[in-house]
């Protein structure tokens, strides 16, 4: 079979103003970037904000494995599906990071039959908005230690610096270093360290954003550093706002591109989901929910991460009552939970699925604490067995799951009828009763706790002093009503990678917290998360090249 890569060269695209047709969205709606891509334009985004929501259909995973889950693959194509069924739909995604294109990771376009494209312009530049945030960040990096150079007249205290430059790519040797180096004319001497930039807080910001006035606000309220009373000192006070949101003007514009099959695909901002809070942006979303019956959406990473931080920020901040959940497993991963090594897992082994399974089980029993109906697909591969299947498929009834195969990977829409037609019906006789985990009024840390117990299973939470310290801070800073935004590791349940499975008998420490008070949630930072990636030993990068004629080789 071909590449992802091959596939998606080989497709015959449909001009993206044709694409837009199927919702209604006029040629002069549209603000173009070459034939096959463009943004939404301001114009068309207030026309159709009163209208009727459609149905919201979160499509999330069990925890990654190298042998694969299919998230991305399964909402391309279920959302293809549901174009085969002569329903109105449009997929909403996240845009990829470039840093994992040339890393570990590979693109996030889906797979096989069920991508989007452009596949090369969305994994690399796409329309900008990587890069425009990455601008506005440094900017106000730039502005705060000039602030300081030239008399530090908000008296802000070098040692309580918070604001990171950021780089949407990969760099292990930026984490830590030192900056102002050279004479005097040349900045303060300190410590400083780079993020990715889908981890900046301005990524968060632009994705909880409704609109211009709402990003100028948030950009306004981010905390760069404290003075040296302790109190905070904001973008607003180095006055930094107008400037950033200029630099985002055009990123805070949603993106329309197409499917294999020619499914409208809205791709909008890109927060990591281990990170940050992993979820496309509110104005995407809320767009797509005005346009189109129904809405397919993803969340980063697994149902620990992407859906917990969907459900807990998002939908609470944006006002979003999802309809369905969507939850993805393989057999092959589930085997890997249950101790196959990778290269066995083509064998059938009933054994390892049934205590691999465990973690499949606690994801549903995560989703359904939030009132939404859930299906569970497994994302079929040839080496699947009809017993493995079956065994599968008897474990979700018994749990009060529906269940679906999906073939998407291989037969793009075609095969993802089985699952629209499951979702269809859940829609119709199940009723979704969404609620969030947690209260705003509870404290920070019973936030943080009711998470890790209610979510990861663990028996309870310790934190560092500085950690302690940090959510006392933002307490007295009247910012203990703020959701948590857990910056974990996508592996395992726990804080641990190597847990895999239902792990049992542990604790989550907390070593870092922030307050992101632009985007209005707190980082709690467990385990050995970085926000800023390293490469691996052997980077995707060095597959990646560029023939005489144009054409890229070995991005997937």
């Amino acid at each position: 079979m071909k590449s992802d890569i091959e596939i998606a060269q080989a497709a015959q695209l449909m001009p993206i103003a044709k694409v837009a047709e199927s919702l209604d969205i006029l040629e002069e709606d549209l603000e173009l970037y070459g034939r096959y891509k463009a943004k939404l334009s301001d114009d068309l985004i207030s026309r159709i904000w009163d209208r009727p929501n459609g149905k919201l259909i979160l499509v999330t995973a069990i925890n990654p494995t190298p042998a694969g889950e299919g998230k991305t693959t399964t909402t391309v194509g279920l959302g293809e599906a549901f174009g085969k069924l002569n329903k109105k739909a449009v997929i909403a995604l996240r845009e990829p990071s470039l840093g994992p294109c040339f890393g570990v990771k590979g693109g996030a376009a889906g797979g096989g039959y069920a991508q989007v494209v452009p596949m090369e312009d969305l994994n690399l530049h796409f329309t900008g908005d990587f890069h425009a945030i990455t601008s506005a960040n440094n900017l106000l990096a730039a502005m705060l230690d000039n602030h300081i150079q030239q008399g530090n007249a908000l008296s802000i205290d070098t040692r309580q610096i918070v604001w990171k430059r950021c780089l949407d790519m990969n760099d292990r040797v930026l984490r830590n270093i030192v900056v102002g180096l050279g004479s005097k004319a040349d900045g303060v001497v300190r410590e400083d360290r780079f993020v990715i930039t889908v981890a900046s807080e301005i990524m968060a910001v632009l994705c909880l954003a409704d609109d211009m006035h709402d990003l100028k606000r948030r950009l306004g309220n981010m905390i760069v550093a404290y003075n040296y009373e302790g109190k905070p000192v904001t973008a607003e006070d180095l006055h930094a706002t107008g400037a950033m949101a200029a630099l985002l003007k055009d990123a805070l514009k949603p993106n329309l591109i197409q499917t294999l099959e020619h499914t409208p695909a809205i791709v909008h901002g890109g927060p990591f989901a281990n990170i940050a809070h992993g979820c496309n942006s509110v104005r995407a979303t809320k767009t797509a929910l005005k346009l189109a019956d129904y809405v397919i959406t993803e969340a980063g990473f697994g149902a620990d991460l992407g859906a917990e931080k969907f459900f807990d920020i998002k939908c609470r901040k944006a006002g979003l009552r999802p309809d369905a959940v969507v939850l993805v497993a393989t057999i092959r991963a589930l085997k890997y939970n249950g101790g196959v090594k990778k290269e066995d897992l083509g064998t059938e082994n009933l054994n390892a699925l049934k205590s691999g399974i465990v973690n499949l089980e606690k994801h549903i029993d995560n989703l359904q604490k939030y009132g939404v109906p859930v299906i569970v697909t497994l994302n079929s591969f040839v080496t699947d067995t009809e017993a493995e299947t079956d065994f599968v498929e008897q474990f979700c009834r018994k749990r009060n799951c529906e269940f679906a195969l999906s073939k998407v990977w291989e037969s793009g829409g075609e095969g993802g009828i089985p699952l629209a037609r499951k979702v269809l019906e859940t829609l119709e006789t199940r009723k979704s009763n969404f609620k969030p985990l947690y209260e705003n009024s509870m404290s920070l840390e019973k936030k943080i706790e009711t998470v890790a117990k209610e979510i990861y299973g663990a028996d309870g939470v310790t934190y560092a002093p500085a950690a302690a310290k940090e959510l006392k801070r933002i307490a007295d800073m009247g910012m203990s009503d703020f959701p948590v935004c857990m910056a974990k590791t996508q592996y395992s349940l726990s804080d641990d990678q190597t847990r895999l499975g239902r792990p049992t008998g542990f604790t989550i420490h907390v070593r870092e917290v922030y307050v992101s008070a632009g985007a209005e949630f707190v980082v709690a930072v467990t385990g050995a998360i970085m926000t800023m990636p390293g490469l691996p030993k052997t980077p995707a990068a060095e597959r990646i090249d560029i023939d005489d004629t144009g054409v890229i080789h070995g991005l997937f």
